[in-house]
């Protein structure tokens, strides 16, 4: 699944540690989700939507 938290991150200057303390997650976690190694679970794509104050879907791209 694609997504676009490296974008995302990139715009706050926010390092995977960083985005990864906002989420409660581990910054290996992050890493997996944004590299597509991992899919999130529905729990963590909600935290990760409200912590960039998105939508799942604007996050998101399950064609991808």
């Amino acid at each position: 699944m694609k997504n676009r938290l490296k974008v995302l991150r990139a715009e706050r200057n926010w390092s995977q540690a960083d985005l990864a303390d906002r989420a409660g997650v581990s910054r290996q976690a992050i890493n997996a989700v944004e590299t597509g190694k991992f899919d999130p679970s529905l729990p963590l794509a909600f935290t990760l939507a409200a912590v960039f104050g998105l939508r799942i879907e604007d996050i998101f791209d399950p064609k991808g």
